[in-house]
């Protein structure tokens, strides 16, 4: 009925209408019939252009073009969208796609000439050049190149594109220029998003910025090697929303100052050496919501008005070295949920808790303290490390109902942990502080816990890891360096699948935790300076066999021969034990490996020489012996400690050394080593320690 009611109307419109002809008919009638299939020409180009990569599969990746089928309609393929008239291709999406290969600029998508919207986004085009033909999609709005592998510089031609909307080129290994970056800004009059993170920008003039688009809302150059005096004029756009130019640690400039209100709701200078007037940026810029001045270069009078700040909502004002007492009137904001004043060394206490007459909870700076304000309970984030807080940790922080994250690390804090009485915690680090007393109860119920930092404290008592069990989202998990007694009991049912960090150094445990048998993503694991006695378990060899990368079970008391089924270790230390039999080699991911203090015998097999990345190799005090490999001075690339001392090694020294190394240390004091040194040392310029004494004390 549908289709008979369309020939009615158009057949009736032609009537009335004596420029209709029965041609225009036909081709209406012809639009009509396809207008929801794919165009021919679009559906090969798609083919020949998903052949030209391939796929990775895994979970993490979209993969959409697994639907991308020879003989069906291309306009229901996952990331495409059709012109419903014309079947034109004019969205392709392959975020995240899993793509791999390289882009010609005969690539068939450069086929595609009616393209708005492109994402390639987070592939892998192994160091393609961005091709000049992208240049060619003269209808393109939007396109999005990010974190997708590409290299070389941005080809002039992209500013070709002058509809452009959106543009998104940010990933490392790409340089743009001043005269790119002009004709850029030039064309593009249309522009409101431009991200360029991580651009090689060094050759850039900063006031090649000036004549951007009066219609950009979002201008993102996060570390892009910028230097020099950035233009005041950039902050002045009518509709700008976002600036990002953290982390150009060599860019200057200044706020203007001049009294004007900006639509400005994000702003990040941190690590710039652009100056910070505290005063005028609370005053121009009253609509920020996220302001992050990490280690910036503050001009004037700072912190001291905080009352134009009235949408803020993140605030991150770490590591530029304010002193003194932290303003807490910074927790009056009513809108704030994120607060970083890590690394200022900030003193003093934490405010206390006070309440009227009508029973309402109000924080005092001190107890005889100004009014701070009432109790932040919108605080999601509280981060306060590297300071030195002193005194104990209030209560009331256990008690704001929406708190996720709390991290007091490397404070002065004594006394005893408070009680929880909000399950919110996601996030807990009170580590490198004064704190004893028991671990709290209510830290077992923090179902959401996935990171817990208590390590390197006073604290005391038994801690049965049965309690854990509720915590099935721990990820990461740190007791180190207290004067805790742990047992393990009753865990032979309990698994933490999410478990990736475990560090029970300086724990007094004698034994392998028994529970890592079933946690299969396990990534580090630091059980150093215990009294664990014995050869490793079998069990233990399995466990994170693809996952492992750091493994620490220094100053114990292990036997035995050391078998190594971990594939990707890149950290190993085995020193002080009493491992015995040949030296076991870590796979070639290693950078850092120490075995020294140890029983071992025999020779360095030659196979050592495969670890290409090893940084740190220490096999000092063992019973090793035979000549070293000829083959170990071409580690000195990246090589920087060598340590053989106190072993049985004889013959000569290599004579390897390449050119360009970094050796710093060479140590092979205490063997039986003869002959000349070798001219090769003369190719370590950095050579900082050179000892070659027969039989000194180490």
């Amino acid at each position: 009925m549908g289709w008979l009611c369309l020939l009615f109307l158009l057949f009736t419109t032609c009537q009335f209408n004596s420029t209709c002809s029965s041609s225009s008919f036909s081709s209406s009638s012809s639009s009509f019939s396809s207008r929801h299939l794919c165009h021919p020409d679009d559906s090969y180009a798609l083919l020949q252009f998903k052949k030209a990569f391939s796929i990775r599969t895994l979970s993490l990746y979209s993969n959409r073009t697994i639907s991308w089928q020879k003989g069906k309609d291309c306009c229901a393929w996952s990331g495409v969208t059709c012109e419903k008239r014309t079947g034109h291709v004019i969205s392709l999406n392959l975020h995240f796609g899993g793509l791999q290969g390289n882009i010609h600029s005969n690539n068939s998508l450069f086929f595609l000439r009616h393209l708005r919207r492109l994402d390639l986004s987070r592939n892998d085009f192994q160091g393609s050049p961005i091709s000049s033909q992208f240049g060619g999609f003269v209808s393109m709005t939007h396109l999005d190149l990010s974190n997708s592998n590409f290299s070389g510089p941005i080809p002039t031609e992209i500013s070709h594109l002058s509809n452009l909307v959106s543009l998104n080129l940010s990933q490392a290994a790409v340089t743009l220029d001043t005269l790119s970056l002009n004709r850029i800004v030039q064309n593009l009059t249309n522009l409101r998003e431009l991200d360029m993170a991580a651009v090689d920008m060094s050759s850039v003039v900063p006031d090649s910025f000036n004549n951007l688009s009066s219609s950009l809302t979002t201008l993102i150059l996060f570390h892009c090697h910028l230097q020099g005096k950035f233009p005041e004029s950039i902050f002045h756009p009518p509709n700008l929303r976002q600036v990002d130019l953290g982390s150009n640690y060599n860019l200057t400039g200044y706020f203007p100052k001049s009294n004007w209100s900006s639509p400005l709701e994000s702003l990040d200078l941190s690590h710039t050496r652009i100056s910070v007037d505290w005063h005028h940026l609370t005053r121009n810029f009253r609509s920020l919501r996220y302001l992050f001045l990490k280690n910036c270069t503050f001009v004037g009078s700072y912190l001291a008005s905080l009352g134009n700040l009235t949408q803020i909502m993140l605030l991150d004002l770490s590591y530029n070295g304010f002193g003194g007492h932290i303003p807490w009137s910074l927790l009056n904001l009513e809108r704030l949920k994120d607060l970083d004043l890590s690394g200022n060394n900030f003193v003093g206490q934490f405010p206390e808790v006070v309440r009227n007459s009508t029973g309402i909870s109000y924080l005092y700076e001190f107890s005889e303290g100004p009014l701070v304000g009432p109790i932040p309970r919108h605080l999601t984030k509280l981060t306060l490390y590297n300071n030195s807080l002193n005194g104990t940790m209030p209560s009331w922080l256990g008690s704001l109902p929406s708190l996720e994250e709390l991290n007091l690390r490397r404070n002065q804090l004594s006394g005893n942990i408070f009680e929880f009485q909000s399950r919110s915690l996601s996030r807990l680090d009170l580590s490198y502080n004064k704190l004893h007393g028991l671990v709290p109860r209510s830290i077992y119920e923090l179902v959401n816990l996935g990171w817990l930092d208590l390590s390197s404290n006073n604290l005391s008592g038994t801690v049965e890891f049965e309690k854990f069990s509720k915590l099935q989202s721990l990820v990461r998990l740190n007791l180190s360096s207290n004067h805790l007694s742990l047992s393990f009991n009753n865990l032979s049912n309990n698994t933490w699948l999410e478990l990736s960090t475990l560090d029970l150094s300086f724990c007094n445990i004698s034994e392998f935790p028994y529970f890592l048998r079933a946690s299969p993503n396990l990534e580090a694991l630091y059980l150093s300076h215990n009294r664990i006695q014995g050869n490793l378990p079998k069990w233990l060899l399995d466990v994170g066999k693809e996952s492992l990368t750091y493994l620490d079970l220094s100053h114990n008391f292990l036997t035995g021969t050391v078998e190594l089924r971990w594939k990707n270790l890149q950290y190993l230390d085995l020193r002080n034990n009493s491992i015995q039999g040949k030296l076991p080699i870590p796979p070639p991911s290693t950078f850092y490996f120490t075995i020294s203090n140890n029983q071992l015998i025999g020779e360095i097999p030659p196979i050592i020489c495969s670890l290409s990345f090893l940084q740190i190799l220490d096999l000092s005090y063992n019973r090793l012996s035979g000549k070293i490999p000829q083959c170990i001075g071409n580690f000195s690339q990246r090589l920087s400690v060598l340590d053989l001392r106190k072993n049985k090694f004889d013959g000569i020294i290599p004579n390897t050394f390449s050119t360009r190394n970094v050796l710093r240390n060479l140590n092979l004091n205490g063997n039986q080593l003869e002959g000349p040194l070798p001219l090769s040392l003369l190719t370590c310029r950095e050579l900082e320690v050179l000892d070659v004494a027969k039989k000194q004390n180490s």
